[in-house]
């Protein structure tokens, strides 16, 4: 059974994602699956395709992932997504890289503790409020299903004393939602679609700055 789960992440392949770390993935797919009984983790209509839809669709973030860059923070991190996702990779590409994940609700918090401890990853707990947080710093900030664009760009700028870069995921509207946060913002950003939905792409922004001149936007 488990062979035929591990299949499903066979796009992951070609990102240099370890089998080992698949195995990883579906320790991972029970606990979520377990817990979601109990608290809402994931809506219950998505179980049966979690790993496509959560667990492939956070994974593929890793392209993003500079070899340089040591700390993530996860703003919203939910029941792990993406932050857990990343730290089963990590824990066997990169085991020194941190993973700070953000998360206001106590249950999934607990729930968080429990998954890092359960799996040895390399991550840290926060049951805070990220708006209420100042002065952070990371090299990576991510977000997933979180809130929209400018609403993190402005988090980003307003309460972490320093950062890199930031992605994020966008959906169907990705063009008209660049083209509206480039009227206030200048940054540079790469772009890859998305391997779980047509739909979607994963954006990396760097170099954020507010009220710059205008970046050309590009089809």
């Amino acid at each position: 059974m488990i062979d035929s789960n591990i299949l499903e992440y066979k796009n992951l392949e070609p990102l240099n994602v370890s089998r080992e770390t698949f195995l990883q993935f579906e320790a991972y797919c029970d606990l979520l699956i377990e817990e979601n009984n109990k608290i809402n983790l994931i809506s219950k209509s998505t179980e049966k395709d979690i790993r496509k839809r959560h667990i492939v669709d956070c994974a593929q973030t890793i392209e993003f992932i500079d070899e340089k860059e040591s700390i993530c923070t996860d703003i919203g991190s939910g029941s792990g997504l993406p932050g857990i996702v990343l730290a089963i990779i990590m824990k066997i590409k990169k085991p020194s890289m941190k993973f700070n994940l953000y998360e206001k609700s106590f249950r999934k918090c607990e729930f968080l503790t429990f998954v890092k401890k359960k799996l040895n990853l390399n991550a840290e707990v926060f049951q805070k409020d990220i708006f209420k947080e100042k002065n952070l710093k990371t090299d990576l900030i991510i977000a997933r299903a979180f809130k929209p664009l400018p609403i993190v760009l402005n988090l980003a700028d307003k309460n972490f004393k320093k950062f890199n870069s930031i992605i994020i995921f966008l959906g169907k509207n990705k063009k008209d939602i660049l083209r509206n946060a480039l009227k206030n913002w200048s940054f540079d950003y790469k772009e890859k679609n998305s391997i779980t939905s047509s739909e979607s792409k994963i954006i990396k922004i760097c170099n954020l700055k507010k009220n710059e001149k205008q970046n050309n936007f590009s089809n």
